[in-house]
């Protein structure tokens, strides 16, 4: 990391129009939370001036998943470039900055640890203070970056690592109606795409569990050929618990694997089906704990009295399932809440949420953690996302009429059919 960045004599048009709003801020964002190397930078007008990312996705699909230490020497060879191409994309570099925002929390420990790092050197270089960034609050106020959504609002986030039930009130308040048990629901869906060996055919090879599933699915001619549970229907709260869904999927496939006497390679007949009905299961888990989170807030006065606009955003990696967002919107419109996501792009981890987090912090004035003593920030695998109201959920104690919503409407069927 000697050489770090070059000076451009010359700005880009879009560059321009950024220097000539002196009122303007522009933020660097670094993510490596996981398995994603990003970097971008954001005015704080919400303009993209650059974004790069380097994805590992077609390395861990060799390993069935994702190995910590291989992530990190992932990171660690791309780190410098990603930056270096997010500038040159953008023709700035970085003393053109006001400051460099980067995931710290939470994540897996030896991927934080290289993004943190680099983007203290850079910061420490050029003199530029460091945000700390909530992985979690960044993919929660993602969509305010695209679309008109005031505080505060209701957020379900939904990816491979969490599940959260979030009411948002601003940058720095966040309270917790609810979240997973076990697993969160992208690992679920990656699982049983594992499962159903779904990469031995080439359409899916490339393609992350989740996104074959829902492809898959949209193929079904019957989405009542399984059955599955839904999870945690006796108690009435916001909590989420994938695990059994995931268990029963399993029996399932080995029942018919027994039963049809597959060969080990071999994928079930069915399998399209299999897809939308677990699927299916998956949506309406969701269904249910989120109205009940609705009803809440409602129940609560969480929103105030002066504000007649409910707003539903759906965020994280789990977001960009069509079949989910669309139910889950129907729902939401039957309660009378808009629902918004952000770009499909931009649900999945990248630099640009963790750079407008950085720069709706600014503009809040949220800038408590913001610091030029680069050695206090440190990172942290779990981390809380806000304050919990999970027992005060609970002991609400709702009982809900639930929204009628068809996870697969009859067109998509007849569609599959013709």
């Amino acid at each position: 990391m000697c050489r770090i960045f070059m000076k451009f004599n010359r700005l880009s048009t879009t560059a321009r129009r950024y220097f000539s709003a002196q009122s303007s801020r522009l933020v660097l964002g670094i993510e490596t939370s996981c398995d994603d190397t990003g970097a971008a930078l954001v005015t704080d007008e919400g303009k993209v001036l650059a974004e790069y990312i380097h994805s590992q996705q077609s390395s861990h699909l060799r390993f069935g998943g994702i190995i910590p230490p291989v992530a990190q020497d992932i990171h660690r060879a791309n780190i410098e470039n990603v930056v270096n191409k997010t500038f040159q994309l953008a023709n700035l570099s970085p003393s053109d900055v006001d400051a460099v925002a980067v995931t710290n929390r939470p994540g897996l420990p030896l991927s934080l640890i290289v993004g943190l790092r680099y983007a203290k050197h850079i910061a420490r270089t050029y003199d530029k203070p460091l945000i700390p960034i909530h992985h979690m609050q960044a993919h929660a106020l993602m969509a305010r970056m695209t679309s008109t959504i005031p505080y505060p609002f209701l957020c379900l986030l939904v990816s491979g690592g969490h599940s959260l039930l979030v009411f948002v009130e601003s940058t720095a308040r966040f309270r917790l109606l609810g979240e997973t048990l076990d697993d969160a629901p992208g690992e679920a869906l990656d699982k049983i795409a594992r499962r159903l060996k779904l990469r031995n055919i080439p359409k899916y090879a490339q393609m992350s569990g989740g996104q074959a599933i829902e492809v898959a699915a949209q193929a079904a001619s019957n989405t009542a050929a399984y059955e599955f549970p839904l999870p945690l229907s006796k108690y009435r709260d916001c909590q989420f618990s994938f695990a059994g869904l995931k268990n029963t999927a399993t029996r399932h496939i080995l029942e018919q694997e027994s039963t049809l006497n597959l060969a080990p390679d071999a994928l079930l007949p069915d399998y399209e089906e299999f897809c939308a009905c677990f699927l299916k299961g998956v949506t309406r888990h969701m269904l249910h704990r989120t109205q009940r989170a609705i009803e809440y807030c409602e129940r609560r006065n969480l929103f105030p009295s002066t504000t007649s606009a409910r707003s539903l955003v759906i965020s994280g990696g789990v977001a960009c399932n069509d079949v989910i967002f669309n139910a889950l919107s129907s729902m939401a419109a039957q309660l009378g809440y808009s629902t918004y996501r952000p770009p499909k792009k931009l649900c999945t981890d990248n630099g640009t949420m963790i750079a407008w987090n950085g720069v709706e912090k600014l503009l809040a004035s949220d800038t408590a953690e913001m610091t030029k003593n680069y050695e206090t920030v440190d990172i942290s695998g779990k981390c809380p996302i806000g304050e919990s109201l999970i027992e005060d959920v609970k002991q609400a104690n709702i009982a809900c009429k639930w929204a009628k919503v068809e996870v697969f409407p009859l067109k998509t069927v007849l569609q599959s059919e013709a």
